[in-house]
């Protein structure tokens, strides 16, 4: 059994995983100041490690690097085990050919991984986050780029930031109507219907440049929200494809290692 942590911008996640199988999930706020992050990781280590005390190894992909030594200090003392860096200690097993390589985000890289070894190349990952990514994983099983776009609630707050009179959007929700009768629902439908266009239309641009059409995994955290406005043929939802990805690539590039 491992504990796969996935360390975003906005969120902390991990999951218990036995095998292929994710059996729960944790979530906590990627919080900027150290201390709290500290406090509140310890709660959630305890917690994991009295629920599942069979927790043998814990893996680690992170695109925040101060949350990452905040992370890695806490696991080695609640939970007594020294973790397993993605990218330091470990490499997802996919050829990245990316211009630069250490540019591309690890949970990209075992996003895309996870992604060919369950749905088979070619195929396109879009993932909600923070940012909005999509990634292009080539017939050849190889990670070839992707296009990045701000997320859902970062377009929200640029909004009130930078205007005058536009409302603070503190929850994102699906509009109930294409046009809005008010603000907060205006800015609801062009939020959603626009970048519901947006996918779509960039998913045909991508097949277009490829061989054969890819296949198209969604996931991230606000996946079940937006599918209904991407108006073409989605693959698979796959709201654990990160830590499938974090299993996959620790079974691979550690396959003496037995998880129960």
């Amino acid at each position: 059994m491992i504990l796969a942590v996935d360390i975003g911008n906005t969120t902390i996640a991990c999951g218990v995983c036995a095998g292929k199988k994710i059996l729960a999930v944790y979530r906590l706020d990627t919080f900027s100041g150290k201390a709290r992050l500290t406090r509140e990781m310890e709660k959630l280590c305890g917690r994991i490690s009295r629920q599942y005390p069979s927790v043998q190894d814990v893996v680690i992909c992170s695109v925040v690097p101060r949350a990452l030594a905040v992370a890695e200090k806490v696991i080695r003392r609640k939970m007594s085990v020294k973790p397993i860096v993605i990218g330091r200690d470990i490499k997802v097993p996919i050829k990245n050919n990316y211009r630069n390589p250490r540019q591309v985000g690890q949970d990209r890289l075992v996003g895309a991984y996870a992604a060919k070894s369950l749905y088979k190349a070619p195929c396109l990952i879009i993932d909600f986050g923070t940012a909005i990514t999509f990634d292009v994983v080539s017939p050849h099983g190889e990670y070839e780029g992707g296009i990045t776009i701000p997320g859902l609630q970062l377009s929200a707050e640029s909004l009130f930031q930078k205007t005058a009179l536009l409302p603070r959007i503190d929850t994102i929700r699906a509009p109930r109507f294409l046009i809005g009768k008010d603000t907060t629902e205006s800015i609801l439908s062009g939020l959603f219907n626009g970048y519901g266009a947006m996918c779509a239309g960039l998913i045909d641009k991508i097949a277009t440049t490829m061989s054969r059409r890819p296949k198209v995994i969604i996931t991230g955290g606000h996946t079940r929200l937006m599918q209904k406005f991407i108006r073409t043929r989605i693959t698979a939802i796959d709201k654990d494809l990160v830590f499938k990805g974090i299993v996959l690539t620790y079974q691979k590039v550690t396959p003496t290692r037995k998880i129960r």
